[in-house]
């Protein structure tokens, strides 16, 4: 599937599930900008993360923006190409594992762990 394909349907899929959080959360949601990547980048893998992740949350976690040192807003990374690998190239695969990547990510801007995001399904 070509790269343009990709973003609409994981940008249909994040816009779904922002609009199925609760009120209180879609706000907040609706603020963390989401880029869709094709793969991630050198500084990634440099930073120790493996070429085949998913996705990617950058920022400070929703309430402690002004306890860090962040000049940059909360951001999401989704990486489609390794998204769609991981799919096996099965679009229906791909949305639900763009969906769960997305909320798995946001949780981290939630300030969520690991554990927190896991006991949601996220994981």
């Amino acid at each position: 599937m070509d790269a343009a394909r990709l973003v609409q349907i994981a940008a249909d899929t994040v816009g779904a599930a922002q609009r199925q959080l609760p009120p209180e959360l879609r706000t907040l949601a609706r603020g963390v900008v989401v880029h869709y990547e094709r793969k991630p980048g050198a500084d990634v893998i440099a930073d120790g993360f493996p070429d085949d992740i998913l996705g990617l949350f950058n920022g400070a976690a929703h309430g402690t923006e002004l306890s860090h040192d962040q000049p940059a807003p909360p951001q999401i990374m989704l990486y489609l190409e390794n998204l769609w690998e991981f799919a096996d190239e099965d679009p229906e695969i791909f949305r639900d594992e763009v969906r769960v990547t997305y909320l798995h990510e946001l949780g981290h801007y939630f300030g969520w762990d690991e554990d927190e995001i896991a006991g949601r399904g996220l994981d």
